[in-house]
């Protein structure tokens, strides 16, 4: 599956593998910057609208980007890189499920799109790489639902608060 690392330290990629990165980088487009607001020059893209779906759409959102993480652990990312990027989920999973707050923090960090720069400096990186092992990818699973599990968990509590102090 993995193009050879020659002499010049230049990578030659398989088709599987393009094919995966092209995937990833559509999808990161699609959460962090698939629609432009005319005449501002900012981009939103499905992430922090999903977001405003209590609960559930940082649920749906969590997982998406996990996708992302759980697909660069099969491209062989490294154990390192794969830990930066799961933090980069869990900032955006637990700040993101912030009601109102997290919804803002959501246009501005982009989580999905600074993991896509992480897998491409992973690939083009001029070091012989070596593909993950089971154990680094079941990791990398396990990471990505316990951090969407979290945000769903302090959403509910966080929600159950605002309630709490407002009908209690």
């Amino acid at each position: 599956m993995w193009g050879r690392c020659y002499g010049s330290g230049v990578h030659t990629q398989e088709p599987n593998e393009e094919a995966t990165l092209s995937q990833l980088r559509g999808l990161s487009r699609a959460l962090d910057g698939a629609i432009g607001i005319p005449g501002t020059g900012i981009r939103v893209g499905l992430d922090p609208i999903l977001g405003l779906v209590p609960g559930v759409g940082d649920w749906i959102g969590g997982m998406l980007s996990g996708w992302i993480i759980i697909k660069a652990a099969k491209l062989g990312v490294s154990g390192p890189t794969l830990m930066r990027m799961l933090g980069n989920l869990a900032v955006d999973s637990v700040v993101g499920s912030v009601p109102v707050l997290g919804d803002i923090f959501d246009f501005g960090f982009r989580a999905n799109e600074r993991n896509m720069r992480l897998i491409e400096g992973h690939v083009q990186a001029p070091v012989q790489r070596r593909r993950a092992d089971g154990l680094v990818v079941a990791g990398a699973v396990f990471g990505v639902l316990a951090i969407v599990v979290g945000a769903v968990v302090l959403t509910a509590w966080v929600v159950a608060q605002i309630f709490g102090a407002l009908f209690g």
